[in-house]
């Protein structure tokens, strides 16, 4: 059975404020976060291409802690 990347829908938007660049992340049903860091406007367009990228890739893996199976 597929799953759906649970961050599938996303939309985004670059911000810049005094010369800081972010880029805002909407997934849908959620409230938007920042993602923040970016040193220009090519940086986070860069990584706003990647996630796009690994959503299209599919659902990520599910992550294992400790010794459970």
């Amino acid at each position: 059975m597929s799953k759906t990347h649970p961050h599938a829908g996303a939309s985004y938007r670059l911000l810049s404020v005094d010369g800081a660049v972010s880029v805002e992340v909407a997934i849908p049903d959620t409230s938007p976060t920042t993602i923040s860091g970016f040193a220009d406007e090519a940086s986070a367009e860069a990584w706003i291409a990647r996630h796009r990228a690994e959503i299209e890739a599919g659902a990520p893996p599910r992550r294992r802690y400790g010794n459970r199976l």
